[in-house]
């Protein structure tokens, strides 16, 4: 892939500095994010858990991903992404040292619940390199940020247990994590000091109103209210997954308490959206501040098949190698595994460069499409396949997922500027989603079945990315004063 627009080396460059700095942030969400994952063998023996309450942990880590990704993408529009991610660090680093600091088992999934508010890291970026690169080159610079920022839960994983090892004793472990909490801790002091929200002279956007995605019809409107249900729903089953019924890490009490609470934050949601665009129901929206919430509905149905997908095929894989074929050990199921997380380094600035090169629309056609038929490869493998041919297949379905991924980050800076962190913030929601989804199905179905499941999610998908409009024009955008100005999207 070249990034020959891009001279990436060029530090004397703000907007240079500014990608890497940030995309650094991003990879060290990842890091503590995933930071429990390698450590698992070490806190499984040190509270003897059980496989049911390992699962829970699994769990709890991307459940509140789902709301805090929302929740970040509004704060970030409306008051920067310097301040909210340098919180957003801190706030991290503390949550894993108290991971670390954990003596029992309610501890740990206490911790590990809000470990979850770390993923939304990832929105935060999104509008911080949109701020700082033109239109032609947003999509690799977005596909830069996701992709090494994403490599940070694979960094995690491979040098997590060393530096445990290099501690020693039994608490090893403890001090790895506490190192990685306290290194995010530092790092979000360093990037208030060394970010900026946009180039010098340039107007930072924001949304007249909080709370809510802005929508400029009423049909629109109706629209927006149905894409939030599946978020509630994923959070349902999130619930009912760790209900008596299933894992029973909740009572029965809990989990109806939790349903009642889900229903009336939708409710309240539903005000808010409500209040945000009371005025345009009420009076109507100039065409030339229209844009279609479509755009935004295909974004997030297209990163529930991509990112979703990896994140539900990253935490069975190193298990569907071990199980398929005879001889394999956890370790060296591991390490085949990793391959599909290893693509991020250039699957996902590649999706973004060819958005940038030959169209928004035709190239995340073609990486879905891929996906489709990578996800059917995957699901032929058995135990007669060559090992280092069913390697080979899964790294290339992977390049397909985190390729699309980087060609739906390319388009969310092109919709609404003031609203990009919201637009984000909702499309990575719904990657949880599809997430939760497919890993539910998994627990259903066998691995055949679940990569063929993904595969049909996929080709519908494909089917409603045809109804995407080609971002083209300019979006506008009113200054302070009153001003309005016109931002290039093509």
């Amino acid at each position: 892939m070249s990034t020959s627009r891009i001279r990436l080396l060029d530090f004397g460059d703000p907007k240079i500095k500014t990608l890497h700095i940030t995309w650094f942030a991003f990879f060290l969400t990842f890091v503590v994010w995933f930071s429990h994952a390698p450590m698992l063998a070490y806190i499984k023996e040190v509270f003897d858990l059980t496989s049911a309450e390992v699962k829970a942990l699994l769990i709890l880590n991307v459940a509140l991903t789902i709301p805090s990704r929302i929740v970040i993408g509004t704060l970030v529009d409306k008051y920067g992404p310097r301040i909210i991610y340098s919180i957003l660090l801190v706030i991290g680093g503390l949550i894993c040292l108290g991971f670390a600091a954990a003596q029992t088992y309610e501890q740990l999934a206490i911790m590990r619940f809000f470990s979850g508010f770390i993923g939304a890291g990832f929105v935060i970026g999104i509008r911080m390199v949109s701020e700082w690169f033109p239109a032609k080159q947003v999509g690799v610079a977005e596909g830069i940020y996701g992709g090494w920022g994403n490599f940070g839960s694979a960094a995690g994983a491979m040098t997590l247990p060393t530096i445990a090892l290099m501690y020693g004793g039994e608490n090893g472990w403890r001090y790895a994590l506490a190192s990685i909490g306290v290194i995010a801790i530092c790092y979000g002091f360093l990037y208030y000091k060394m970010a900026r929200n946009t180039p010098k002279g340039s107007t930072y956007f924001k949304p007249k109103k909080s709370g809510g995605l802005e929508v400029t019809s009423k049909k629109d409107f109706v629209f927006y209210i149905l894409m939030n249900i599946p978020m509630y729903a994923a959070l349902a089953v999130l619930t009912w997954k760790l209900s008596p019924p299933n894992i029973g890490l909740l009572d029965e009490f809990s989990t109806n308490a939790i349903y009642v609470t889900l229903v009336l934050l939708f409710f309240v949601q539903l005000r808010a959206i409500y209040h945000v665009n009371e005025e345009n129901l009420k009076h109507g929206v100039p065409e030339l501040h229209r844009y279609k919430f479509k755009q935004v509905a295909v974004l997030d149905v297209a990163y529930f098949a991509t990112f979703g997908s990896e994140l539900a095929v990253v935490s069975m894989l190193p298990l569907f190698f071990l199980e398929t074929f005879d001889g394999l050990d956890p370790v060296k199921a591991g390490l085949l595994a990793s391959g599909f997380a290893f693509m991020n380094l250039v699957a996902r600035p590649t999706g973004g460069h060819l958005s940038d090169k030959i169209g928004r629309k035709k190239t995340l056609s073609v990486l879905i499409l891929g996906l489709a038929i990578g996800y059917t490869v995957l699901s032929q493998i058995d135990g007669s396949w060559w090992i280092p041919l069913a390697v080979i297949a899964t790294m290339c379905c992977s390049f397909f997922v985190q390729a699309g991924e980087g060609a739906v980050f390319a388009v969310v800076p092109l919709i609404q500027r003031r609203m990009t962190g919201q637009i984000a913030g909702m499309a990575g929601a719904y990657g949880n989603v599809g997430a939760v989804c497919y890993l539910t199905v998994l627990s259903f179905v066998d691995y055949s079945t679940f990569f063929l499941v993904i595969a049909a999610s996929a080709a519908v998908v494909f089917l409603m990315v045809q109804f995407m409009d080609e971002p083209s024009g300019k979006m506008a955008e009113i200054l302070p004063d009153g001003t309005v100005q016109l931002i290039d999207v093509e």
